[in-house]
């Protein structure tokens, strides 16, 4: 009896291909084997072949792009895994990651220096452990099944990228529908606040979408107000460390039970927005010219 299967190329290892497999180990839960795709496993329409082959066929299952011509726009493996899935767009909004592993992939570590305006040593300083061990146990393996270890934080990764990509998504249109900017004038000064009101039913975690649905929108604040994860008030910040506010001014307050020494952000038990809005203005500071 035939049992469907994952194909990426053997040798070397890159960040696309071990991110695509493991987004395919999570939605299918299939085995990987490493090594060159026969014939017969690209022509099989239940036989993921990836980053090797040739060909790109989602219909087939075959994701490849190094027949892509020369000037093609920077696409790896990860980046057809995705579009298959129905995640590239949510991935190019909200993974500021994927653009420089298209470009790492694609046109090299100098060519990709070149987009991000850095210098090509700088690449190498941001290598991690993690990511060392990882590509170097994958690239030893020939066949990953489940309870291999590999194969099982695999899983967990391509699990949780899935379920950002989804979550942030559901945040974002949330926000789009709930989050209010407040426009705040002072002696000539003015001051844009983000504030996400509390209801009975939210999606998981709704302010970590806030900085990027202003990203997204080209929203400019200056300070965030969002729902407490840790209690039933709200939490009060800078946006982009912004310097004309300094909560420690309302650490006094008997409504406030946490200001950070560096005044950067504090935690209120307070839910009228009117009294929300004073302590911002109190936490206010001018800014010299």
């Amino acid at each position: 009896m035939f049992k469907p299967f994952i194909v990426t190329h053997p040798g070397g290892s890159h960040k696309d291909e071990f991110l695509a497999c493991s987004l395919l180990v999570a939605t299918s839960q299939l085995p990987i084997e490493r090594r060159e795709p026969t014939e017969e496993d690209l022509n099989h329409p239940e036989v993921y072949v990836i980053d090797v082959g040739g060909r790109h066929e989602p219909q087939l299952l075959n994701f490849d792009h190094h027949q892509f011509p020369r000037d093609y726009k920077p696409t790896c493996a990860l980046s057809l895994v995705l579009q298959h899935l129905g995640l590239y767009d949510e991935a190019k909004d909200f993974c500021d990651w994927l653009e420089p592993a298209e470009w790492f992939d694609t046109r090299g570590p100098v060519e990709t220096s070149k987009m991000l305006g850095v210098d090509r040593e700088l690449m190498a300083k941001l290598n991690s452990p993690i990511d060392i061990t990882l590509l170097r146990r994958f690239a030893r393996a020939e066949k990953l099944a489940p309870w291999d270890p590999v194969w099982e934080v695999m899983k967990m990764i391509g699990e949780d990228l899935i379920y950002y990509l989804k979550s942030m998504k559901s945040r974002i249109e949330y926000l789009s529908e709930h989050l209010q900017i407040w426009n705040l004038e002072r002696e000539g000064e003015h001051l844009k606040v983000a504030f996400l009101p509390r209801e009975e039913v939210m999606p998981d975690e709704p302010s970590a979408g806030i900085p990027r649905y202003l990203q997204i929108n080209e929203i400019e604040v200056h300070a965030l107000i969002y729902p407490d994860r840790r209690g039933g008030g709200y939490g009060l910040s800078r946006n982009h460390d912004y310097q004309g506010l300094e909560f420690t001014r309302v650490d006094h307050c008997s409504d406030v039970h946490f200001a950070h020494a560096r005044g950067f952000i504090a935690k209120t038990s307070a839910l009228d927005p009117e009294r929300l809005r004073e302590l911002i203005n109190q936490s206010w500071v001018s800014i010299p010219s």
